[in-house]
């Protein structure tokens, strides 16, 4: 990731135990925004998106407020706040590094975004899911 237009987004659950700092040099407007279809995502309402230039660190003030969550073919973890509930992420972790797909939701900027497209990853199999998200999530800087 190159220095020259490299923006910081802020993002936290409702109550603020769980943050992260998204760094992008993509303009919002250029964010492929994502919304799975899993029943999860569906009834958390998440809108996601990644940039694999990019890259993402995650601050936890209490280790213990933090959900990991696994379900299906268990090949990402969830972070849920235990305090408020809210969906911030899901991470894989691989032997080629930490990856995130962040729920733009919890960004604390406002700004428009794309519509999100309607993605479903139920024919995947766990190792094509892996390559899928190694190739397009965000590499994590950070605590995850």
């Amino acid at each position: 990731m190159t220095n020259a237009a490299i923006r910081s987004f802020e993002g936290s659950c409702h109550c603020g135990a769980i943050a992260f700092t998204f760094e992008t040099s993509r303009a919002p407007s250029e964010w492929p925004i994502r919304a799975c279809q899993c029943s999860f995502c569906r009834r958390h309402a998440a809108r996601t998106t990644s940039d694999p230039q990019g890259r993402v660190s995650f601050r936890i003030g209490d280790d213990a407020v933090l959900r990991r969550y696994r379900f299906g073919l268990g090949t990402a973890t969830f972070f849920v706040c235990r305090n408020c509930g809210v969906y911030l992420a899901a991470v894989l972790t691989s032997r080629r590094g930490t990856f995130a797909t962040l729920n733009v939701n919890t960004l604390q900027q406002r700004f428009e975004l794309s519509s999100a497209m309607a993605v479903s990853y139920d024919d995947e199999s766990a190792e094509e899911r892996q390559q899928r998200r190694e190739r397009s999530w965000t590499p994590v800087f950070g605590a995850a």
